[in-house]
């Protein structure tokens, strides 16, 4: 058993951070890599590391680091879309205060490439220079140019997209079948966390074959575009519903708990997570979608079964400008129908 047995794909890191913790930790370090690359679980076995000075994870501060119950790990999420200039000023507060039982403290600061800009120059003297105490762990699946400045100030680890192959070997020995964790592994990207929502998902292929099939049924008609983006939709819907279920469950358990306490507690930090989770939900499924769209026609090119290979390149480059749009959220509908309606001609192309 060992404190990083979460954290999957990142051998690197993993030396980096051991190798970090022999000699001495700085103030602050900066996790960059995809969503679902296990920073987090990284974040809280630096943390393990840290505060127990050992890899054992039944060490009582090790264990409760890595559970995130740690009185001396302050693990900050987002309450809204963005983290805002209140909550930066929270988390510059939180940094002074002296640890709670020993002599470190580790703030751990989650989707910080959603920092606002008044939030990055609020913090920014606070991670440059933190009481003697603190240590920053700040994760972000990439820098965004409002980070560049505090990120200059932090010991970066990188974290890569986890290889399909070890995404679903995780997921066997969590009990998947072997069959069934490739399936996942493959539509997840790289996503260990999506690969375990996939994975108890049993229309993904369907889903899959159906987006990869649309190159086949366009005829250059809005009717056929809208009808199509309406029936995609549709299907992505239908996959939130065990992510809808276990959020309902997970509400439930929160005001059981509040009432066996006799106190009323604000449950919009969970309600707006939860949405937040719905939407990357939505957006994973049509960026895996369109990936296997953009397939279709880049399958198409290279086997020879169309003389149009400038139309199937400029497809597959619509539809990658659709998947970076995705980014700024768009309104989903009008995306996908805009983008059916604009790709070559079937009959034309396929």
């Amino acid at each position: 058993m060992s404190i990083w047995d979460d954290v999957v794909g990142q051998s690197a890191a993993i030396e980096q951070l051991t190798r970090a913790a022999e000699h001495g930790p700085v103030h602050a370090y900066l996790f960059v890599g995809p969503s679902g690359s296990t920073k987090l679980e990284a974040a809280r076995a630096f943390a393990a590391l840290l505060l127990s000075g050992g890899d054992d994870p039944t060490q009582r501060d090790a264990r409760l680091a890595l559970a995130g119950t740690h009185p001396d790990v302050r693990e900050v999420r987002r309450t809204g879309a963005a983290i805002s200039a209140d909550q930066a000023r929270d988390i510059v507060h939180t940094a002074a205060l002296a640890p709670s039982e020993g002599d470190r403290k580790v703030l751990i600061l989650d989707e910080f490439h959603l920092l606002r800009p008044e939030g990055a120059a609020l913090m920014l003297k606070t991670i440059e220079e933190p009481p003697p105490s603190t240590v920053f762990i700040v994760l972000a699946d990439f820098v965004p140019h409002d980070l560049v400045t505090i990120a200059s100030r932090c010991a970066q680890i990188h974290f890569v997209g986890i290889a399909d192959d070890v995404v679903a070997a995780r997921l066997v020995t969590e009990g998947l079948a072997p069959g069934a964790a490739t399936a996942a592994a493959r539509a997840a990207l790289g996503d260990l966390d999506r690969a375990r929502v996939l994975a108890a998902d049993p229309e993904l292929s369907a889903r899959r074959d159906a987006f990869a099939g649309v190159p086949h049924e366009l005829d250059g008609t809005g009717a056929v575009a809208v009808r199509r983006a309406h029936e995609l939709l549709e299907m992505i819907d239908e996959a939130a519903a065990p992510m809808t279920a276990r959020h309902a469950t997970e509400l439930e358990a929160f005001e059981r708990q509040a009432e066996q306490l006799g106190r009323s507690a604000s449950r919009k930090p969970i309600d707006e997570r939860q949405r937040r989770e719905i939407r990357r939900h939505r957006t994973d499924e049509l960026r895996a979608g369109l990936a296997a769209m953009a397939g279709t026609y880049r399958d198409t090119a290279t086997n020879g079964g169309t003389t149009d290979v400038n139309g199937c390149a400029e497809a597959i480059a619509r539809i990658g400008r659709a998947i970076e749009a995705l980014e700024r959220n768009p309104n989903e509908r009008l995306l996908l129908e805009a983008l059916l309606w604009s790709l070559p001609d079937a009959q034309g192309v396929l």
